[in-house]
């Protein structure tokens, strides 16, 4: 629905697989943030659940091991890795002993998950992956998952961690994604931010992300204390995202850019691409009803 009342088909009724008759409007209006029209249908495809699914937690000394066992997972479990997610130690380490499920010490941790049609297969996959691994040293501990439950249990792990961090006092949360190889160091630069700035002994840098995707969520909680300090918030931005940028990355993967993060835009996009972004929300909503303030960043901060 635009903002004057007119209502667009986008081929909701009849989703075809392909169809290049035309611009593919829709794509721009889901990544538009509801500042150009409202979606009010919409056609999902529904894949069959997987007959088949394993999961593995691992531990890692550096990140080298992480692009490593990211490397054999890709070419022993091909089509079937599903999920290859990370956890830095520092995130681990405030979530109960219970749901660690592996003891002692180590830098990163992943859960790797593959999903197929044939069970002994797949299974059998996932042990080969696992046995190279540790082979070649990559990964230094980790467990293989049994059945479904213990599939579910380091699911429900990952799935912890933003409650429990939540818990802790106040979060700075950024959704950042970026280059493999440059992947953490935003967060050890983050850390050496915080030190020289003298936050370190009131703030801690715990990540977590979708590694496959180059997608990272970094976390700077204050514990025990609840309320936005803001000279810490001085500290941490424009900071995080100058380092984003120069390190090749994005400063909005998945979560969006609302009203915090849209000042940042003329740091991701040139002026060129915001100029022809104020024109289109110029074109489809001339008098700015449409989700007001968000999304782009107001007019002078273009540069």
């Amino acid at each position: 629905v635009l903002a004057d009342g007119r209502i667009l088909n986008l081929n909701s009724d009849k989703p075809n697989r392909k169809d290049n008759t035309g611009y593919a409007l829709h794509h721009m209006f889901i990544g538009s943030e509801g500042t150009l029209g409202i979606v009010t249908k919409v056609a999902l495809a529904c894949p069959q659940l997987p007959s088949s699914r394993h999961a593995a937690l691992v531990a890692c000394e550096d990140w080298s091991a992480v692009r490593s066992t990211l490397s054999e997972a890709k070419k022993i479990l091909g089509e079937t890795l599903s999920a290859f997610e990370f956890m830095d130690e520092a995130v681990l380490e405030v979530m109960p002993a219970k749901k660690r499920m592996l003891s002692g010490k180590h830098a990163f941790f992943l859960l790797i998950e593959c999903q197929g049609s044939h069970e002994q297969h797949d299974a059998e996959k996932m042990e080969a992956f696992l046995e190279v691994c540790m082979d070649n040293s990559h990964v230094v501990d980790g467990v293989l998952s049994q059945d479904l439950q213990q599939v579910h249990d380091m699911w429900e792990l990952r799935e912890s961690l933003n409650p429990t961090i939540k818990a802790l006092g106040y979060n700075y949360k950024y959704d950042v994604s970026l280059p493999l190889d440059e992947y953490y160091q935003v967060a050890m630069d983050m850390r050496e931010r915080l030190r020289d700035h003298g936050f370190a002994d009131d703030a801690q840098v715990m990540s977590w992300g979708h590694v496959i995707d180059g997608n990272l969520h970094l976390n700077i909680i204050t514990t025990d204390n609840h309320e936005e300090d803001l000279e810490l918030t001085k500290c941490i931005e424009p900071f995080i995202f100058e380092t984003v940028v120069i390190r090749g990355g994005s400063i909005s993967a998945e979560h969006g850019i609302g009203q915090s993060k849209n000042k940042y835009l003329p740091m991701a996009k040139d002026p060129s691409t915001l100029a022809l972004m104020h024109s289109m929300k110029g074109l489809f909503d001339p008098h700015g009803i449409l989700n007001p303030a968000k999304y782009l960043p107001h007019e002078g901060e273009n540069s």
